[in-house]
């Protein structure tokens, strides 16, 4: 419980210098080169997802990812952190308050590195994770109500995911689920909301009768590259050490990228004729999302096989838009969703104490623990997939009743670039 006096001194706060435990040098040094890799990967989302939309909207796309930057760092430092990572409350679904304004956040050792620095590594993913949602909903959602959105959804889903699937005393933790750096607290469920969301806004105007192709695949293309090199942080520094099992991390990261750029690139041009730089982008997303819940518990040649199927499955993930007709503008649901379930049934499948002794022997072992693991990946993402959903369904409600979700036909027509920013990003 949060002394007054201590509430009000938050907000002054002064790290303390005395240290309990024993902070490793290298460690540090890697988990802050991570925590940089890993914000380096939401202006390549930004850039990713700016170069698919047409011209007139690129800046409103980019903006979702720029302001998450602002406001999501300042609600992790408000109440965001200590509902991830406060000591439970009970019963495993979200943390106390105790670290309300990061009180007590600082740099003492938190295992091997300073509280402070695992803090902030884990609020870059808190960051990434609902600005991925706005792929689903750009070039028609409001600016004003998207914010609102992004605040209100960390609060109230990923916190309590997070806390649920990470923390010692969580919830899905507990039961034996395992996610190594976000299958079910960043994609599935920034996956499934996005979906949800989709629907409630609705399509963009011409949806589906008028030509709406990516303004500019350059910039998707240094983005792509952004978010693969970012990715290395983003899994390898979920390790929380600089070590072997971050190294396995890295290379299962990389292998699976390059395994899903490949298997989409083969089936594009297998049904479409023509393998497209689009495609293989996509593909090595689909690759870097399979992987991210299991990178740091299966092997390398594990890591290929999960890249090629998971490149496979998001490739059909990406088409049931068109049958189902729903807008999922640049596919979230389609890569990070799909993607993500993918992901963390592979890992029950594949995951190996051989590679980490805090995982088990997958199924392919024929070992009875590893039909247990895959029953609990299974309930990890049932419960990720309807929490998301209901909540995502109950904040985007509310807000659409308060102030409207959808801009208007005149502003759509006309771009949210000059009407909602005032600016463009071209000249004529």
């Amino acid at each position: 419980m949060i002394r007054p006096l201590g509430f009000l001194l938050g907000l002054l706060w002064v790290p303390s210098l005395a240290f309990a435990g024993e902070i490793d040098k290298a460690d540090t040094a890697w988990m802050l080169i991570s925590t940089a890799l890993v914000m380096f990967m939401v202006p390549g989302l930004a850039l990713f997802y700016g170069g698919l939309v047409r011209s007139k909207n690129v800046l409103s796309v980019v903006m979702h990812s720029v302001f998450a930057m602002g406001i999501i760092s300042l609600q992790w430092y408000l109440l965001g952190y200590t509902l991830a990572w406060g000591p439970d409350t009970g019963y495993g679904f979200i943390g106390g308050l105790d670290h309300l304004f990061l009180q007590g956040v600082d740099q003492e050792a938190n295992g091997s590195i300073p509280a402070v620095l695992f803090m902030m590594f884990q609020g870059m993913f808190a960051i990434i994770t609902p600005a991925i949602i706005g792929g689903a909903v750009v070039e028609r959602i409001k600016f004003s109500s998207f914010a609102w959105f992004m605040v209100i959804w960390s609060t109230l889903v990923y916190d309590p995911l997070c806390h649920m699937v990470w923390h010692a005393d969580g919830f899905l933790l507990k039961r034996g689920g395992l996610d190594f750096a976000g299958g079910t607290v960043v994609h599935i469920s920034s996956g499934i909301s996005a979906l949800v969301l989709a629907y409630l806004v609705g399509k963009r105007k011409g949806y589906g009768r008028l030509p709406m192709p990516p303004h500019n695949l350059l910039l998707t293309l240094v983005g792509a590259g952004m978010l693969w090199f970012g990715w290395f942080g983003f899994n390898a520094g979920s390790a929380l050490a600089s070590g072997g099992l971050a190294a396995n991390a890295l290379v299962t990261t990389h292998l699976s990228a390059a395994a899903g750029l490949f298997s989409w690139s083969i089936a594009e041009w297998f049904m479409l004729k023509k393998p497209s730089l689009l495609g293989a982008l996509s593909g090595m997303l689909a690759g870097l999302v399979a992987i991210t819940p299991g990178a740091g518990f299966v092997s390398p040649s594990a890591a290929i096989l999960i890249g090629l199927l998971g490149g496979l499955v998001c490739f059909g993930g990406v088409r049931i838009k068109s049958r189902f007709g729903f807008d999922d503008s640049l596919d979230a649901f389609g890569v990070h969703g799909v993607g993500g379930i993918f992901g963390a049934l592979a890992t029950g499948i594949f995951a190996s104490t051989l590679i980490n002794p805090a995982g088990a022997d997958g199924v392919f072992s024929g070992l009875a623990s590893g039909w247990h693991l895959l029953s609990e990946q299974v309930i990890a993402i049932g419960i990720t997939t309807v929490y998301a959903a209901v909540m995502t369904f109950v904040i985007a409600k509310g807000i659409d009743l308060a102030m409207g979700l959808k801009v208007t036909e005149d502003v759509e027509t006309q771009g949210l670039d000059a009407q909602l920013h005032g600016e463009t990003a071209y000249q004529n």
